[in-house]
Protein backbone atom coordinates (compact mmCIF):
# COMPACT_ATOMS: atom_id res chain seq x y z
CA UNK A 1 0.00 0.00 0.00
CA UNK A 2 1.44 3.65 -1.20
CA UNK A 3 0.38 6.29 1.33
CA UNK A 4 0.99 9.77 -0.35
CA UNK A 5 2.05 12.47 2.25
CA UNK A 6 3.04 15.48 0.60
CA UNK A 7 3.07 16.52 -3.17
CA UNK A 8 5.05 20.27 -3.96
CA UNK A 9 6.68 21.85 -6.42
CA UNK A 10 9.48 20.15 -4.97
CA UNK A 11 8.31 16.59 -5.17
CA UNK A 12 6.62 13.91 -3.78
CA UNK A 13 6.74 12.27 0.17
CA UNK A 14 5.24 8.84 1.09
CA UNK A 15 5.30 5.49 1.96
CA UNK A 16 5.33 2.44 0.30
CA UNK A 17 4.21 -0.90 2.49
CA UNK A 18 5.83 -4.01 1.47
CA UNK A 19 5.11 -7.14 3.09
CA UNK A 20 9.77 -6.66 4.08
CA UNK A 21 9.46 -3.19 5.23
CA UNK A 22 7.79 0.32 4.71
CA UNK A 23 10.20 2.13 2.10
CA UNK A 24 9.75 5.89 2.64
CA UNK A 25 9.87 7.66 -0.90
CA UNK A 26 11.66 9.38 -2.70
CA UNK A 27 13.77 6.04 -2.69
CA UNK A 28 16.89 4.43 -4.90
CA UNK A 29 17.73 1.05 -5.24
CA UNK A 30 21.13 -0.38 -5.90
CA UNK A 31 21.11 -3.00 -8.05
CA UNK A 32 22.09 -6.47 -6.91
CA UNK A 33 21.55 -7.71 -10.63
CA UNK A 34 22.68 -11.58 -9.39
CA UNK A 35 21.77 -11.64 -6.10
CA UNK A 36 24.24 -9.20 -4.69
CA UNK A 37 25.84 -5.39 -5.25
CA UNK A 38 28.76 -6.08 -6.84
CA UNK A 39 31.83 -6.15 -4.68
CA UNK A 40 29.39 -5.91 -1.51
CA UNK A 41 27.46 -8.26 0.75
CA UNK A 42 23.93 -8.55 2.23
CA UNK A 43 25.78 -7.18 5.62
CA UNK A 44 27.52 -4.33 3.76
CA UNK A 45 23.97 -3.41 2.23
CA UNK A 46 22.60 -3.34 5.42
CA UNK A 47 25.34 -1.16 7.14
CA UNK A 48 25.00 1.64 4.79
CA UNK A 49 21.28 1.42 5.29
CA UNK A 50 19.86 0.60 2.22
CA UNK A 51 15.87 -0.66 2.03
CA UNK A 52 15.44 -2.16 -1.19
CA UNK A 53 18.06 -3.65 -3.55
CA UNK A 54 17.26 -4.59 -7.16
CA UNK A 55 17.82 -7.99 -8.92
CA UNK A 56 16.63 -9.03 -12.13
CA UNK A 57 14.37 -11.60 -13.47
CA UNK A 58 16.29 -12.76 -16.62
CA UNK A 59 19.77 -13.46 -14.94
CA UNK A 60 18.38 -15.40 -11.62
CA UNK A 61 16.41 -17.29 -13.87
CA UNK A 62 19.60 -18.28 -15.98
CA UNK A 63 21.66 -19.01 -13.10
CA UNK A 64 21.36 -20.49 -10.47
CA UNK A 65 17.99 -21.20 -11.84
CA UNK A 66 14.58 -21.96 -10.54
CA UNK A 67 15.53 -25.34 -8.86
CA UNK A 68 18.53 -24.37 -6.94
CA UNK A 69 15.59 -20.92 -6.00
CA UNK A 70 13.17 -22.88 -4.95
CA UNK A 71 15.39 -25.42 -2.58
CA UNK A 72 16.99 -22.28 -1.24
CA UNK A 73 13.80 -20.41 -0.17
CA UNK A 74 14.05 -17.71 -2.49
CA UNK A 75 16.30 -14.93 -3.26
CA UNK A 76 15.51 -13.45 0.58
CA UNK A 77 16.63 -16.32 2.42
CA UNK A 78 19.41 -17.70 -0.47
CA UNK A 79 21.79 -13.91 0.17
CA UNK A 80 20.40 -13.93 3.56
CA UNK A 81 18.70 -10.37 3.13
CA UNK A 82 15.42 -9.66 5.14
CA UNK A 83 14.64 -6.28 3.42
CA UNK A 84 12.49 -5.45 0.54
CA UNK A 85 13.52 -7.16 -2.99
CA UNK A 86 12.14 -5.61 -6.71
CA UNK A 87 13.32 -7.25 -9.34
CA UNK A 88 13.15 -6.65 -13.09
CA UNK A 89 11.14 -8.46 -15.51
CA UNK A 90 14.05 -9.36 -17.39
CA UNK A 91 12.43 -7.36 -20.39
CA UNK A 92 15.37 -4.86 -20.67
CA UNK A 93 18.07 -7.35 -21.19
CA UNK A 94 16.15 -9.83 -23.55
CA UNK A 95 16.22 -5.98 -25.55
CA UNK A 96 19.69 -5.58 -25.24
CA UNK A 97 20.29 -8.70 -26.70
CA UNK A 98 18.53 -7.24 -30.05
CA UNK A 99 20.71 -9.33 -32.47
CA UNK A 100 19.58 -12.47 -30.65
CA UNK A 101 16.13 -12.84 -30.30
CA UNK A 102 12.66 -12.67 -31.67
CA UNK A 103 9.06 -10.91 -30.55
CA UNK A 104 6.39 -13.14 -31.00
CA UNK A 105 2.65 -12.30 -29.90
CA UNK A 106 3.48 -14.90 -27.60
CA UNK A 107 6.63 -13.83 -25.78
CA UNK A 108 10.20 -13.19 -26.84
CA UNK A 109 12.40 -16.49 -28.20
CA UNK A 110 15.71 -15.82 -27.85
CA UNK A 111 19.45 -17.18 -27.18
CA UNK A 112 20.75 -17.38 -23.86
CA UNK A 113 24.04 -15.17 -23.82
CA UNK A 114 25.95 -18.24 -21.49
CA UNK A 115 25.32 -20.96 -23.79
CA UNK A 116 23.01 -19.95 -26.91
CA UNK A 117 20.17 -22.39 -25.84
CA UNK A 118 17.29 -21.07 -27.13
CA UNK A 119 14.63 -20.13 -24.33
CA UNK A 120 11.46 -18.95 -24.85
CA UNK A 121 10.27 -15.57 -21.85
CA UNK A 122 6.39 -15.60 -21.59
CA UNK A 123 4.64 -12.80 -19.35
CA UNK A 124 3.12 -16.07 -17.55
CA UNK A 125 6.76 -17.59 -17.28
CA UNK A 126 8.09 -13.76 -16.33
CA UNK A 127 5.77 -14.18 -12.79
CA UNK A 128 6.13 -17.76 -12.20
CA UNK A 129 10.04 -16.60 -11.77
CA UNK A 130 9.32 -13.55 -9.95
CA UNK A 131 7.04 -15.60 -7.34
CA UNK A 132 9.92 -18.36 -6.89
CA UNK A 133 12.21 -15.85 -6.31
CA UNK A 134 10.03 -14.22 -3.56
CA UNK A 135 10.14 -10.81 -4.87
CA UNK A 136 8.33 -7.71 -2.82
CA UNK A 137 7.45 -5.99 -6.22
CA UNK A 138 7.17 -7.72 -9.51
CA UNK A 139 7.62 -5.74 -12.34
CA UNK A 140 5.24 -6.89 -15.72
CA UNK A 141 7.36 -8.22 -18.89
CA UNK A 142 7.26 -5.32 -21.05
CA UNK A 143 9.31 -4.41 -24.66
CA UNK A 144 11.45 -2.01 -24.60
CA UNK A 145 12.63 -0.46 -27.97
CA UNK A 146 15.94 0.88 -28.86
CA UNK A 147 15.51 4.54 -29.79
CA UNK A 148 15.82 6.42 -31.76
CA UNK A 149 12.42 4.23 -33.20
CA UNK A 150 9.95 4.45 -36.09
CA UNK A 151 6.34 5.29 -34.98
CA UNK A 152 5.25 1.98 -36.05
CA UNK A 153 8.10 -0.09 -34.23
CA UNK A 154 6.81 2.00 -31.11
CA UNK A 155 3.26 1.10 -31.48
CA UNK A 156 3.86 -2.47 -31.99
CA UNK A 157 6.18 -2.48 -28.81
CA UNK A 158 3.22 -0.69 -27.08
CA UNK A 159 0.58 -2.77 -28.43
CA UNK A 160 2.61 -6.34 -26.78
CA UNK A 161 3.74 -4.35 -23.66
CA UNK A 162 -0.57 -3.88 -22.97
CA UNK A 163 -1.06 -6.97 -24.23
CA UNK A 164 1.53 -8.66 -21.27
CA UNK A 165 0.53 -6.25 -19.03
CA UNK A 166 -3.18 -8.12 -19.01
CA UNK A 167 -1.26 -11.31 -18.78
CA UNK A 168 1.22 -10.66 -16.22
CA UNK A 169 -1.84 -9.38 -14.02
CA UNK A 170 -3.90 -12.72 -14.83
CA UNK A 171 -0.80 -14.90 -14.21
CA UNK A 172 0.28 -12.66 -10.82
CA UNK A 173 -3.11 -13.22 -9.38
CA UNK A 174 -3.26 -16.47 -10.12
CA UNK A 175 -0.07 -17.73 -8.10
CA UNK A 176 -0.60 -15.20 -5.28
CA UNK A 177 -2.12 -18.13 -2.92
CA UNK A 178 0.61 -20.45 -3.28
CA UNK A 179 3.31 -17.97 -3.58
CA UNK A 180 5.95 -17.47 -0.99
CA UNK A 181 5.57 -14.20 -0.61
CA UNK A 182 2.04 -13.72 -1.49
CA UNK A 183 1.60 -9.68 -0.46
CA UNK A 184 4.00 -9.03 -3.38
CA UNK A 185 3.22 -6.00 -5.51
CA UNK A 186 2.63 -5.82 -9.23
CA UNK A 187 4.06 -2.83 -11.25
CA UNK A 188 2.66 -2.08 -14.91
CA UNK A 189 5.37 -0.38 -17.12
CA UNK A 190 4.48 2.56 -19.71
CA UNK A 191 5.93 2.46 -22.95
CA UNK A 192 6.05 4.90 -25.48
CA UNK A 193 9.67 5.71 -26.43
CA UNK A 194 9.76 9.74 -26.69
CA UNK A 195 6.12 9.66 -28.30
CA UNK A 196 4.35 11.97 -26.14
CA UNK A 197 0.55 10.71 -27.47
CA UNK A 198 2.02 7.02 -27.51
CA UNK A 199 3.07 7.86 -23.95
CA UNK A 200 0.16 9.02 -22.74
CA UNK A 201 -1.79 5.80 -24.50
CA UNK A 202 0.45 3.58 -22.63
CA UNK A 203 -0.52 4.95 -19.30
CA UNK A 204 -3.75 5.22 -19.96
CA UNK A 205 -4.18 1.29 -21.15
CA UNK A 206 -1.87 0.38 -18.06
CA UNK A 207 -4.22 2.34 -15.39
CA UNK A 208 -7.55 0.50 -16.85
CA UNK A 209 -5.85 -2.44 -15.95
CA UNK A 210 -4.83 -1.30 -12.48
CA UNK A 211 -1.71 -2.08 -11.16
CA UNK A 212 0.16 -1.17 -7.34
CA UNK A 213 2.36 0.91 -9.06
CA UNK A 214 3.60 2.18 -12.47
CA UNK A 215 6.75 2.22 -13.92
CA UNK A 216 8.22 4.55 -16.91
CA UNK A 217 10.50 2.45 -18.91
CA UNK A 218 12.35 2.73 -22.27
CA UNK A 219 14.21 5.95 -20.86
CA UNK A 220 17.83 6.26 -19.76
CA UNK A 221 18.66 4.51 -23.60
CA UNK A 222 20.35 7.35 -24.73
CA UNK A 223 18.01 10.05 -25.19
CA UNK A 224 18.31 13.77 -23.87
CA UNK A 225 17.62 14.18 -20.11
CA UNK A 226 15.27 17.03 -21.85
CA UNK A 227 13.41 14.56 -23.38
CA UNK A 228 12.88 12.38 -20.25
CA UNK A 229 11.65 15.25 -18.73
CA UNK A 230 9.30 16.29 -21.09
CA UNK A 231 7.84 12.15 -21.18
CA UNK A 232 7.49 12.76 -17.26
CA UNK A 233 5.34 16.22 -17.09
CA UNK A 234 2.77 14.52 -19.59
CA UNK A 235 2.34 11.31 -17.56
CA UNK A 236 1.66 13.70 -14.40
CA UNK A 237 -2.26 14.37 -15.21
CA UNK A 238 -2.36 10.42 -16.34
CA UNK A 239 -0.69 8.01 -13.39
CA UNK A 240 -2.79 8.29 -10.10
CA UNK A 241 -2.04 10.18 -7.52
CA UNK A 242 -2.22 7.41 -5.00
CA UNK A 243 0.00 5.09 -6.75
CA UNK A 244 3.85 4.79 -6.73
CA UNK A 245 5.84 5.92 -10.11
CA UNK A 246 9.32 3.97 -10.70
CA UNK A 247 11.77 5.79 -13.47
CA UNK A 248 13.38 2.73 -14.41
CA UNK A 249 17.21 2.91 -15.50
CA UNK A 250 18.53 5.57 -13.32
CA UNK A 251 19.91 9.10 -13.66
CA UNK A 252 22.67 11.10 -12.37
CA UNK A 253 22.26 12.70 -9.28
CA UNK A 254 21.46 15.86 -10.61
CA UNK A 255 19.11 14.02 -12.64
CA UNK A 256 17.27 12.46 -10.19
CA UNK A 257 16.49 15.73 -8.61
CA UNK A 258 14.64 17.33 -11.53
CA UNK A 259 12.90 13.64 -11.45
CA UNK A 260 11.46 13.96 -8.34
CA UNK A 261 10.34 17.00 -9.38
CA UNK A 262 8.34 15.40 -11.92
CA UNK A 263 6.49 13.32 -9.72
CA UNK A 264 8.99 9.68 -9.34
CA UNK A 265 9.32 8.42 -6.20
CA UNK A 266 11.62 5.27 -7.09
CA UNK A 267 15.15 4.95 -8.54
CA UNK A 268 17.46 2.74 -9.53
CA UNK A 269 21.03 3.12 -11.20
CA UNK A 270 24.39 0.97 -12.28
CA UNK A 271 26.18 4.51 -11.63
CA UNK A 272 26.93 4.29 -8.47
CA UNK A 273 28.61 0.49 -8.84
CA UNK A 274 29.94 0.49 -12.09
CA UNK A 275 31.95 4.08 -11.42
CA UNK A 276 33.06 2.79 -7.89
CA UNK A 277 34.57 0.04 -9.80
CA UNK A 278 36.40 2.16 -12.01
CA UNK A 279 37.54 4.45 -9.68
CA UNK A 280 35.12 7.50 -9.30
CA UNK A 281 33.85 8.76 -6.20
CA UNK A 282 30.72 10.95 -5.60
CA UNK A 283 30.91 13.51 -2.97
CA UNK A 284 28.66 16.08 -1.77
CA UNK A 285 29.85 19.78 -2.52
CA UNK A 286 27.01 21.30 -0.79
CA UNK A 287 23.36 20.90 0.21
CA UNK A 288 21.45 23.38 -2.13
CA UNK A 289 20.09 20.69 -4.59
CA UNK A 290 18.37 22.89 -7.27
CA UNK A 291 22.00 23.67 -8.59
CA UNK A 292 23.14 20.72 -10.58
CA UNK A 293 26.55 21.32 -8.60
CA UNK A 294 25.49 20.06 -5.71
CA UNK A 295 27.69 17.01 -5.85
CA UNK A 296 31.18 16.32 -7.86
CA UNK A 297 32.64 12.83 -9.28
CA UNK A 298 36.66 12.49 -7.97
CA UNK A 299 38.73 10.01 -9.59
CA UNK A 300 40.67 8.63 -7.14
CA UNK A 301 43.71 7.31 -9.25
CA UNK A 302 44.90 10.95 -9.87
CA UNK A 303 48.22 12.22 -8.97
CA UNK A 304 46.47 14.67 -6.27
CA UNK A 305 45.02 11.66 -4.17
CA UNK A 306 48.53 10.20 -3.74
CA UNK A 307 49.42 11.56 -0.08
CA UNK A 308 46.28 12.89 1.21
CA UNK A 309 45.18 12.00 4.45
CA UNK A 310 41.27 12.53 4.00
CA UNK A 311 39.40 10.25 4.84
CA UNK A 312 37.39 8.93 2.13
CA UNK A 313 33.73 9.42 4.06
CA UNK A 314 32.52 10.21 7.56
CA UNK A 315 31.20 7.15 9.33
CA UNK A 316 31.96 3.25 9.23
CA UNK A 317 34.79 1.92 7.46
CA UNK A 318 34.54 5.01 5.42
CA UNK A 319 36.12 7.22 7.77
CA UNK A 320 38.71 4.69 9.13
CA UNK A 321 40.87 5.03 5.59
CA UNK A 322 42.29 7.75 3.99
CA UNK A 323 41.89 8.55 0.13
CA UNK A 324 45.81 8.22 -0.17
CA UNK A 325 45.29 4.05 0.94
CA UNK A 326 41.94 4.24 -1.31
CA UNK A 327 44.37 5.47 -4.22
CA UNK A 328 47.28 3.32 -3.36
CA UNK A 329 44.48 -0.27 -3.47
CA UNK A 330 43.39 1.22 -6.89
CA UNK A 331 47.04 1.42 -8.26
CA UNK A 332 47.73 -1.86 -7.07
CA UNK A 333 44.42 -3.60 -8.18
CA UNK A 334 43.74 -4.79 -4.87
CA UNK A 335 39.75 -5.54 -4.47
CA UNK A 336 39.46 -3.82 -1.80
CA UNK A 337 39.48 -0.65 -3.30
CA UNK A 338 36.92 -1.45 -5.33
CA UNK A 339 34.45 -2.62 -2.03
CA UNK A 340 35.28 1.01 -0.19
CA UNK A 341 34.68 2.84 -3.45
CA UNK A 342 31.43 0.98 -3.69
CA UNK A 343 30.57 1.21 -0.27
CA UNK A 344 31.48 5.37 -0.85
CA UNK A 345 28.66 5.37 -4.12
CA UNK A 346 25.72 3.50 -2.70
CA UNK A 347 25.92 5.35 0.93
CA UNK A 348 26.08 8.63 -1.42
CA UNK A 349 23.00 7.74 -3.24
CA UNK A 350 21.10 6.98 -0.16
CA UNK A 351 22.23 9.88 0.97
CA UNK A 352 21.28 11.75 -1.93
CA UNK A 353 17.47 10.71 -1.47
CA UNK A 354 17.40 11.43 1.98
CA UNK A 355 18.54 14.90 1.51
CA UNK A 356 15.64 15.31 -0.92
CA UNK A 357 12.74 13.71 1.21
CA UNK A 358 13.83 16.67 4.15
CA UNK A 359 13.57 19.23 1.01
CA UNK A 360 10.23 18.17 -0.42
Amino acid sequence: MFKLALSSPQGRRGSLETPHGTLETPFFMPIATKGAVKTLSSYDMEQVGSPIILSNTYHLWLRPGMEVMKEMGGLHKFMDWNRAILTDSGGFQVFSLSGLRKLTDEGVEFQSHIDGAKMMLTPELCMQIQRTIGSDICMVLDVCTELPATEKELKKALELTTAWAKRSKTEFERTRKDSINPGALLFGIVQGGTDIELRKESAQQLVEIGFDGYAIGGLSVGEPYEEACKVLEALDGILPKDKPRYFMGGAKPHEIVGYVRRGIDMFDCVLPTRNARHGQLYRFVHDDLSKPDFYKAVQITNEKWKNSHEPIGKTGELGRYSMGYLRHLFTVDEMLGQRLATINNVTFYIELMDKIRKKV
